[in-house]
């Protein structure tokens, strides 16, 4: 008999009733049912305090059946908050509490229960008010109630929107006078919240105006639960689409790291990676090398799957800080334009080691390590030794590539920018493609023929910046006037030799003037090669980078030479 009973809820329902009805000896005329339990009871004790019921039975009347049966399928908080509301009704005993208040409430305005003394309402209410939003936990706790199929009536009440202001207020008093330690311990009490429920507690702290610490304490704390537990593509969506904006409260870079790994991982929507990209990059200043991998590698941590993800949200740093920096030139002062320029060289420092990291992969293509590597401007960056060093690596861990290959690996960088110890290394390279050791010697060559130029000048010259500047001028008109010497001797060269070779010909004077004319050839074709390579090799070009143009570097051995028009400039590497 118990096994069947405890099998059958409606039967449960009724021993736990007749436990509570005081009134036995007379037997019941009224059965409520509710989601499955039944409950026999009295309609001299409910009619009176129970306005809902009051209608069925007088609707039912009609019928003149002994019993009157009421369905209650639609009822807040379901057959639990109904069986404190009859008790209630026949004055026994029940227990309030913040897991139970909000269910109360819903329950007690369905069944219209407000006699004169206020009813059920007026007794949670009092405990709402004297214990239920009293404390951070039972507030948390009241507004956790209000989820699931309770929501609707509880909003319509204002049930959760109290219960979030009531956890507001004790997080603002929490944090300016602390009664626990660690100080952010309310923190994890907002963990336990639903998406919807975090959002509401979000939004009164902002109506209350809680600091940016306060919402990226709360923020990051609940974040992190999503982090542990493995949350799949939808609820990531939904936590993202709640947390505080960038400019209310910029959270953590190591954090939006982390949490955009996860949502690439998961499989989020569109909508929700872009915004974490963009959350990402309005604090990429703050990241460190290791959080950029976070998002670069797979979730074991062994392959770059996600290279276009970072591209992404370096890209918009990167144009984030352009606009940024021209409305600094336009309105502040220097200081401002200075710090700009620091963000943007500390992000593309970060950015080279990023891309020595992931150089090593042997299956990384080129067009992914130059879009990472590439995406910082190279003007942000005051030396290029640690791309280059990438690069380097990047060469290393793939030996196969071609020269023209090699060449679209080494764009991302400028050989002018090299410091002297890396111009040395780069010069006795053998994985660099020719250009780029060419372009390092041949900057060396123009170091030294500057220096040896600003040689005699006034000191106190020098040191000032006017001084520099009409130095650096000098030397430049000489260089100027260096390399207009050397093209003019390189034409009178090829023109003179040229004559001599048709003049040998002309006279047939057999294998001696054959001879003669090829080794004429050769010596047109060297110099003709050679004009060639440093017309190439041109360092105020903008950009500082080489010619991915590599056909005409090779020797001609045979045939005639045709006259080239000279460059306006020419550089020696002598």
């Amino acid at each position: 008999m118990q096994a069947s009973s405890s099998s059958n809820p409606g039967s449960a329902s009724m021993e736990r009733t007749s436990q509570w009805v005081s009134s036995q000896d007379v037997p019941t005329d009224l059965v409520v049912r509710v989601a499955g339990a039944a409950f026999p009871l009295h309609k001299a004790v409910m009619v009176p305090k129970c306005g809902y019921i009051r209608k069925a039975v007088a609707e039912a009347a009609r019928a003149a059946a002994p019993v009157t049966e009421i369905q209650l399928d639609g009822l807040p908080g379901g057959a639990d908050a109904f069986e404190k509301a009859a008790r209630y009704c026949y004055g026994a005993n029940f227990e309030i509490s913040a897991r139970n208040a909000a269910a109360l409430l819903c329950a007690a305005a369905f069944l219209d229960m407000q006699p004169a003394d206020g009813g059920l309402a007026r007794r949670v209410e009092e405990f709402l008010a004297q214990s239920g939003l009293r404390s951070l936990p039972s507030a948390v706790a009241v507004l956790r109630s209000c989820e699931g199929p309770l929501l609707t009536a509880a909003e319509e009440l204002g049930v959760a929107r109290r219960a979030a202001d009531a956890a507001a207020l004790r997080i603002c008093n929490e944090v300016l006078f602390p009664t626990r330690s660690p100080p952010e311990w309310w923190a994890s009490e907002l963990a336990a919240l639903s998406p919807a429920s975090f959002h509401r507690v979000v939004t009164a702290l902002r109506c209350r105006r809680a600091g940016p610490e306060v919402l990226v304490a709360a923020s990051t704390a609940y974040a992190e639960l999503v982090l542990g537990a493995n949350a799949d593509g939808a609820f990531l969506e939904t936590v993202v689409a709640v947390l505080p904006s960038a400019d209310d409260a910029p959270l953590p870079a190591e954090f939006l790291c982390r949490l955009l790994h996860a949502a690439v991982t998961a499989g989020a929507c569109t909508k929700t990676c872009r915004d974490l990209e963009q959350r990402v990059a309005a604090v990429l200043d703050q990241a460190t090398a290791g959080d950029l991998l976070t998002v670069a590698f797979d979730s074991a941590g062994e392959h770059a799957t996600n290279t276009d993800t970072l591209r992404r949200v370096i890209a918009a740093f990167v144009e984030r800080e352009s606009g940024v920096g021209r409305n600094r030139r336009a309105s502040l002062s220097g200081a401002a334009v200075a710090l700009g320029a620091g963000a943007l060289q500390k992000v593309a420092k970060t950015v080279d080691e990023v891309a020595a990291e992931i150089a090593t992969e042997e299956s990384l293509p080129i067009s992914k390590f130059v879009g990472v590597a590439g995406a910082v401007p190279k003007e942000a960056r005051a030396t290029h030794d640690c791309l280059y060093r990438a690069v380097d690596i990047y060469l290393k861990a793939h030996p196969s590539l071609d020269e023209i290959e090699r060449e679209k690996v080494c764009s991302v960088m400028d050989t002018l920018k090299l410091s002297y110890t890396a111009r040395l290394h780069a010069s006795q390279n053998k994985r660099l493609p020719l250009q780029a050791v060419l372009s390092a010697l041949y900057y060396d060559q123009l170091k030294l023929r500057s220096n040896s130029a600003s040689i005699g000048h006034d000191d106190e010259e020098a040191r000032s910046e006017a001084g520099s500047a009409r130095m650096q001028a000098k030397a430049d008109a000489a260089l100027a006037r260096e390399n207009e010497a050397l093209r003019s001797e390189l034409a009178m060269m090829r023109a003179h030799m040229s004559s001599g070779s048709g003049v040998q010909r002309s006279k047939g004077s057999g294998s001696r003037s054959a001879a003669t004319a090829l080794a004429a050839g050769k010596k047109v074709s060297f110099f003709g090669s050679m004009s060639r390579t440093l017309s190439r090799l041109n360092p105020f070009r903008a950009g500082g980078g080489w010619s991915k143009d590599t056909s005409s570097i090779h020797e001609r051995t045979g045939g005639s030479m045709h006259a080239v028009k000279p460059k306006r400039r020419r550089f020696s590497i002598s």
